[in-house]
């Protein structure tokens, strides 16, 4: 069965009127996820991600049993769904946003997300999100560098910190390859759900990895890039700026299955 786009807050068919609240109200995060036949990789850790963030933006401690009950209620007899989590809070307005507020959940699903059909093509740009560390719903600037870098001939945008840094991308973790080992970026980033999964899963394979600053010339000079997030955990790049980068089938395969070395969860 085709996924539904589909919305509901807090369990219940979402109207217009309550969906213009968290339209207009550009404040609170969220989280995201690819669910099949009613299981999710990394559950645990996406429900973690929304405790976190709301106890951060709202002061509160959020329930995950009804969030857990609502999105099963969501996909219930879906075989392939993405599905994102976010929570708002009807009580808080753009006038009154010191308010205290009680968190709302919108659970919204759609068709699958697809990987790349090819790797891709990225160019650098200096760019960092405001509290990198929360997947909030602040994602002008996401989209406004991932259209620019289209219309330049680019598949997406590679962030940069001020001080030059790999960072992370649009809606993507990035990591590199080089001489048999894993090497990630450290940098104020989003440490994505898709990103714990791999760290754990190459490590139970029994694959190097390192987390270390890495300028831009250093990133370049690794032999491959790939960028990962729900969607595709082994999205390979194959060039940075004018820079081709070396795509390796293997790491695409190593990707796949330090992913999947974490069993799905049903919801």
């Amino acid at each position: 069965m085709t996924a539904p786009r589909r919305a509901e807050i807090n369990g219940s068919t979402a109207t217009a009127e309550q969906l213009a609240l968290p339209a207009l109200v550009n404040y609170g995060h969220f989280t995201s996820m690819q669910v099949r036949a009613g299981r999710v990789r990394g559950l645990a850790h996406h429900l973690r991600r929304l405790e976190d963030a709301t106890r951060l933006l709202f002061g509160v401690e959020l329930d995950t049993g009804p969030v857990r009950a609502q999105l099963r209620q969501a996909v219930a007899g879906m075989e392939a769904v993405s599905a994102r989590v976010t929570v708002f809070s009807s009580k808080l307005t753009a006038r009154n946003p010191a308010g205290q507020a009680e968190p709302d959940v919108l659970v919204t699903t759609g068709p699958p997300s697809e990987p790349p059909p090819r790797p891709l093509r990225v160019c650098a740009v200096e760019y960092q999100r405001f509290l990198p560390e929360i997947k909030h719903v602040g994602t002008f600037g996401l989209m406004y560098h991932r259209r620019a870098a289209q219309q330049a001939g680019f598949d997406d945008a590679l962030f940069l910190t001020g001080a030059g840094q790999v960072s992370e991308s649009t809606i993507w973790n990035v990591g590199f390859f080089d001489s048999g080992t894993v090497v990630w970026p450290q940098a104020p980033m989003l440490d994505g759900i898709t990103q714990q999964l791999l760290r754990d899963g190459l490590r139970r394979l029994g694959v190097p990895t390192e987390t270390r600053a890495l300028s831009l010339p250093e990133a370049k000079g690794l032999r491959s890039a790939f960028f990962a997030n729900s969607s595709a955990p082994d999205a390979l790049l194959t060039s940075i700026d004018d820079l081709e980068l070396a795509v390796d089938p293997e790491l695409g395969e190593l990707l796949r299955a330090a992913y999947e070395a974490t069993p799905m969860e049903e919801i």
